[in-house]
C-alpha cells in the first residue's frame, strides 16, 4: 500500500484525483490539500510515498515545494502547462501528468511506483542508436521526429540523426508532457509549436501536417 497526498489549488482537480485514487487498492489517500504549506506538517510526521503535486499555485509553486520534501517521497506533477516539463525532469519527478488527466494516464503513472524504488523513470535525455553509434540526445533539442520507411529521423537544432525503428515504438519511450503524435509520420516537440494554420502545425522553421485523426487532439492539447 502506497501512502499518497494530493496538493492542488483547484477543487475540481483534487476531486478528480481523489476519485482515481479510490479506484486503486494499492493507494491510500492520507490527505488532500489546497495549499502545499498546509501539507508540510503531515509530511514531517508521516512517511508519504507519493505526492500528486500541481505546479502553478498562488502561494508556492509545486516545483519549489518539491525541493522541500524528503528525497524518499516520489512526486508526480499534475499541471495544465507543458512548459514546466523540463523542471519536472530536473527534479526527478516519477512522472508528469498534463491536465485534463485521464484515468488510463493516471494508472500508467502510479504503476511506476511498483517498479521504481530509488530513482525517477523519466530522463532528460534519450539514447538513440544510429548504425553502430549511440547518441545521447537532450529531449529539448528535438524539434520533431519524422518517419522514413523503416527508419525515424530526429530533427535537432543543428543536425539530423537517423535510427532504425518505428515511430510507434519510439512514441512509447517519449514523455507525453513534451511530445505529441500529430500524423502517422510525425511526432513533434510541444515546446517548439508556435501556431496552427489550417491543417499545418507551425514550428519555428517548418510546417508539419496534422492528419484528420489527430487534429482534434492536437488542437485541444496545444491551443
Amino acid at each position: 500500500m502506497y501512502k499518497c497526498l494530493i496538493i492542488d489549488d483547484e477543487e475540481l482537480a483534487r476531486a478528480l484525483l481523489e476519485s482515481y485514487v479510490k479506484k486503486l487498492d494499492f493507494l491510500e489517500l492520507k490527505g488532500s490539500f489546497e495549499n502545499p504549506l498546509e501539507a508540510m506538517s503531515l509530511i514531517k510526521s508521516e512517511s508519504i510515498d507519493v505526492i500528486f503535486l500541481d505546479i502553478q499555485m498562488p502561494d508556492l509553486k509545486g516545483t519549489d515545494f518539491a525541493k522541500l520534501i524528503p528525497a524518499t517521497t516520489k512526486v508526480i506533477f499534475t499541471t495544465a502547462y507543458s512548459e514546466y516539463a523540463i523542471q519536472g525532469f530536473e527534479l526527478n519527478a516519477l512522472d508528469y501528468l498534463l491536465k485534463p488527466i485521464t484515468f488510463e494516464r493516471f494508472l500508467t503513472a502510479v504503476n511506476k511506483l511498483k517498479t521504481d524504488t530509488s530513482v525517477a523513470t523519466i530522463s532528460e535525455f534519450i539514447t538513440v542508436k544510429s548504425g553502430y553509434d549511440l547518441h545521447k540526445i537532450k529531449l529539448t533539442d528535438i524539434n520533431y521526429i519524422e518517419s522514413d520507411s523503416e527508419y525515424v529521423v530526429f530533427h535537432l537544432n543543428n543536425r539530423k540523426i537517423m535510427s532504425y525503428q518505428t515511430l510507434k515504438s519510439l512514441q512509447k519511450s517519449l514523455p507525453e508532457a513534451l511530445f505529441i503524435r500529430v500524423h502517422r509520420s510525425y511526432i513533434v516537440n510541444k515546446l517548439q509549436v508556435t501556431g496552427l494554420k489550417g491543417r499545418d502545425l507551425l514550428l519555428s522553421e517548418v510546417n508539419i501536417p496534422v492528419s484528420d485523426s489527430y487534429y482534434d487532439t492536437v488542437k485541444n492539447t496545444l491551443f
